[in-house]
């Protein structure tokens, strides 16, 4: 065999489609993407309380409901947080990408460097990847990990002050208040990590919908189902 059709046969086979996001992670997007919207609204609720409402505080409540459907949420983003945790140690090597960056691979930078070029519009090749491109997946890093870990942190530690001096939420995320120079500043940048959120899902949303269209590669069908493919074998 030729080595032109030994690469053909090579780029056929790398063209079948490849099964990236097992169910765990899957559900996990989505009861991800539901508690951040969830979080998102009742969050800004509390910080921009709703007008008054006619009759006694104590017959309505709503802002008490507000906050407890709050904590809820909350709870769910952290447990959720942990599982993901643990599935990317148990799972296949794609359930990995959110946690590990790659920052020794030279063929990573590499790749990301030709992402950034990519979606600047200096060159009009596409990669085909498997699971996340090098800059998807440091996105997903900053914003999925990093401020993830942020929320809950600093979640946890204003809901510690409610909960009173000694509760459980005090002892172990109350350290973060006084770091920061005190409840206000927390809740700032609180605010603005939900806000950080919400762009970068306004984001995510219209770059997985454009690598659908225009980079020939399903991305929506992807998170639904699981399997990676492409729509043509075009390199």
């Amino acid at each position: 065999m030729s080595s032109s059709t030994a690469a053909s046969g090579q780029e056929m086979r790398s063209l079948k489609p490849v099964y990236v996001y097992e169910a765990p992670v899957r559900i996990w997007h989505w009861t991800h993407a539901l508690s951040i919207i969830v979080l998102s609204i009742t969050g800004y609720l509390i910080a921009n309380p709703l007008p008054s409402i006619h009759g006694e505080a104590s017959d309505h409540f709503v802002m008490g409901y507000m906050r407890m459907i709050h904590f809820i949420a909350g709870y769910v983003f952290a447990i959720e947080f942990v599982v993901r945790i643990y599935w990317a140690f148990v799972g296949n090597r794609y359930s990995r990408e959110l946690f590990v960056l790659p920052l020794f691979n030279r063929d990573w930078w590499a790749g990301l460097i030709h992402e950034i070029k990519y979606y600047l519009f200096l060159t009009r090749k596409v990669e085909k990847t498997m699971g996340h491109n090098p800059l998807a997946q440091t996105a997903m890093w900053v914003f999925n990990v990093l401020l993830g870990l942020f929320m809950i942190v600093s979640g946890f530690a204003l809901y510690g002050e409610g909960l009173g001096v000694g509760s459980w939420a005090d002892n172990l995320f109350g350290w973060l208040i006084p770091m920061m120079g005190g409840s206000l500043e927390v809740k700032m940048w609180h605010t603005l990590g939900m806000w950080l959120f919400l762009v970068f899902a306004v984001i995510h949303i219209y770059m997985a919908i454009r690598a659908d269209i225009m980079d020939r590669e399903s991305s929506v069908s992807t998170i639904m189902g699981g399997w990676r493919f492409w729509k043509d074998d075009r390199p």
